[in-house]
């Protein structure tokens, strides 16, 4: 599954992906999140559901979210 600590090559084999409610509905242009796993899976909805995934722990996806919304980190 994994090609590295930090990445799965088939996002698939996560269940409970979901988009952000900011997405709308037809916009392929954002993030989708798997809930309910030990780690937090993140992919890109543009590259399909057996695309890349990056994997973050809980505390590193809690301070990436974070730094964006105290606008740390921006587009």
């Amino acid at each position: 599954m994994a090609s590295n600590e930090h990445t799965v090559s088939d996002s698939s084999t996560f269940t409970g992906w979901y988009k952000s409610s900011y997405s709308g509905g037809t916009n392929d242009d954002c993030l989708e999140i798997a809930r309910s796993h030990a780690v937090v899976p993140v992919r890109d909805s543009k590259a399909g559901p057996t695309g890349p995934a990056l994997i973050f722990s809980s505390d590193g996806w809690a301070a990436f979210v974070g730094a964006v919304r105290d606008g740390r980190i921006s587009s």
